[in-house]
């Protein structure tokens, strides 16, 4: 779909060789051939495929061609089962007009197309791509918070809201599956999170820096603020990083605690068992000369010295902790 900002009609195919002064941004989601064609001869440009803009090079994010600015940066998108996915995006920055590619719906460029016919600070395509860089870095600040509190309710669940603390070990089990389970989505979601605020990062850096004179000195102040937005949540991505990590070991460590208390009942079982198991092997032997065998109270003997043999060691494995 081809899009026209600034532009009375959506009929884009009636305009002519040149394009109409008042147009300041296209936006093409998911192009055709003909749309492509169309934006390149009435802009002297060339649009990037979806596979060019997944290349990770610099070299090839950050192109500096004349007068013209071809960037793309990764950006977070929403699948049919509203699990987020990371797309890309391309930026095609000239003096006037304003070009972006991308092959998914996002929430950023939602937010500028709303702004776009009231707002009189967006005059030209550079003012248009420093608010769409703007409302990336705002999505993922809320993003992060978000990615945030959910961290914190964990770290609660984990350190006191008594994830093993449980008589049931099947429960317990499965609260530390679950457990790890959010560990393992947060850390996903933190990782598209930092590759797109690296990517604004990036390119807010380098159009800050081509120097340009149809860049202005707003235009450049603007992408400083940015660039300094995506250091301060970088900051905090770091520290939520860590504490991902802290937890994923916490939660690990809390396992293996699980498993040696596991192991240490099948010990006291097996050791247990071992001294009954003996003396009924002895009294079970089928010697002629036994004199247990000839005893009034041999039998009641017997079953209680088997029944002694295995509370003895309970009691001395409770006197050394190990049912603590």
């Amino acid at each position: 779909m081809l899009t026209l900002y600034r532009w009375a009609t959506d009929d884009w195919q009636s305009i002519g060789a040149e394009l109409p002064p008042g147009i300041i941004w296209i936006d093409l989601l998911d192009p055709s051939a003909d749309e492509k064609q169309f934006v390149e001869s009435r802009l002297n440009i060339r649009v990037p495929t979806e596979d060019a803009l997944s290349e990770i090079e610099a070299s090839s994010r950050l192109i500096a061609d004349h007068d013209r600015l071809y960037l793309s940066s990764p950006a977070v998108r929403l699948d049919t089962n509203n699990e987020a996915e990371i797309t890309n995006v391309g930026f095609i920055i000239g003096p006037r007009v304003l070009v972006t590619v991308r092959f998914a719906s996002m929430p950023a460029f939602d937010t500028v197309m709303k702004r776009i016919d009231s707002d009189n600070s967006l005059q030209n395509g550079m003012c248009v791509f420093t608010a769409l860089l703007e409302a990336m870095v705002d999505r993922g600040a809320d993003v992060l918070e978000h990615l945030g509190a959910k961290a914190d309710q964990l770290s609660r669940a984990v350190f006191k809201g008594g994830l093993v603390r449980t008589r049931r070990p099947v429960r317990s089990s499965r609260r530390l599956r679950e457990a790890l389970e959010s560990v393992g989505e947060l850390a996903d979601r933190l990782a598209k999170a930092r590759d797109v605020l690296l990517g604004v990062g990036r390119i807010a850096g380098f159009a800050e820096d081509v120097g340009n004179e149809w860049i202005t000195a707003a235009s450049k102040k603007r992408l400083e603020a940015v660039s300094r937005d995506v250091a301060s949540l970088s900051d905090y991505e770091s520290r939520l990083s860590d504490k991902i990590q802290l937890l994923l070991d916490a939660i690990l460590g809390f396992i293996n605690i699980q498993q040696n208390d596991l192991f240490k009942i099948l010990t006291i079982v097996s050791v247990v068992g071992v001294p009954p198991t003996i003396l009924a092997g002895v009294w079970g032997m089928n010697f002629k000369t036994m004199p247990e065998l000839n005893w009034t109270f041999g039998y009641p003997l017997a079953c209680a010295a088997i029944i002694a043999s295995g509370i003895l060691p309970l009691l001395w494995f409770k006197r050394r902790g190990w049912f603590d």
